[in-house]
């Protein structure tokens, strides 16, 4: 069982997040338009974690890794992103930290152009 000074108190949860996957359709020329469909609204507590500045495509990013926690729930897995307005959360990782069902931890990324 983990630690449960660790875990957030429930009422630490309140970021109304959205949960969002990836629902891909055709663009009529062999290849593949990405948009995200809304699975669920959930409560959640975001911690930030760590930050780096980046160039891609030349011009720099910020990429932000957050920790984030909420309720369990089936079917979250990396892929998926969670979203606060134009906030945007890819999950990277997505764990049950004791296994008991009662909440999940998100490892993710937030990059901002």
């Amino acid at each position: 069982m983990s630690d449960p000074s660790t875990r957030p108190p429930v009422g630490a949860m309140r970021r109304r997040l959205l949960l969002e996957q990836p629902a891909g359709t055709a663009d009529g020329i062999g290849g593949e338009t990405r948009a995200y469909a809304l699975v669920a609204a959930v409560w959640a507590h975001v911690e930030w974690l760590s930050g780096e500045e980046r160039w891609r495509g030349g011009r720099p990013e910020q990429a932000l890794s957050h920790r984030i926690s909420l309720r369990w729930r089936a079917g979250v897995d990396a892929g998926q992103r969670l979203r606060d307005a134009a906030q945007i959360f890819e999950i990277r990782a997505v764990a049950d930290p004791d296994g008991g069902r009662r909440r999940l931890v998100c490892l993710v990324e937030e990059v901002r152009p």
